[in-house]
Parts: C-alpha cells; structure tokens; sequence
C-alpha cells in the first residue's frame, strides 16, 4: 500500500475527467477546479502529465533557470530583456 506526502496530496487534483481521444490513440485528464489539462499515451501518464501541469499552475513546482542554464542554450543573461509582457502575459 502507498502513501502520498502532505506536498503530493496538496498538488494532486481532486476532481477530473479522464477520457480517449476520437481517434483512441492519446488519452486526455483535465482537472476540474483549474481547468488545467494533458494528455498521454496511457491513462498513467497523462494523469503524471496533469499532476505536474496543475503544480505548475499553482506555483508549486518548476523554478527560475540560472545565469548557466540559459548560457547553455544560447541565451545571455546580462543581454537578454524582454520589455513590456503582452497583455495575455500579465
């Protein structure tokens, strides 16, 4: 029998619906209280897929990248700004 952290059962949907794409091939969990959705190959992994999409909306989970992370794939820190977000972005 396993058990779940406090910090899973806080970042784990607790409504959702579960369903097969038309085509049968991907399979498609969406949390009911955020809205938030993924998919998978399997009923598994697109439950996994949702628990890290719903943590990540909550801000529960990911973290800022650091100065070496972007140098790594091309980005300079010190000369990278983006200005103003877009509206959708705020």
């Amino acid at each position: 029998m396993s058990t779940q952290s406090d910090e899973d059962k806080l970042t784990m949907p607790t409504q959702i619906s579960l369903e097969l794409s038309d085509d049968g091939t991907i399979w498609i969990a969406c949390d009911e209280e955020t809205d938030v959705a993924a998919e998978g190959e399997t009923r598994q992994e697109a439950l996994a897929m949702l628990d890290d999409a719903v943590a990540a909306y909550r801000g529960e989970a990911g973290r800022e990248p650091t100065n070496e992370e972007l140098r790594d794939i091309g980005i300079e820190p010190e000369a990278n700004t983006s200005g103003d977000l877009a509206d959708i972005l705020k």
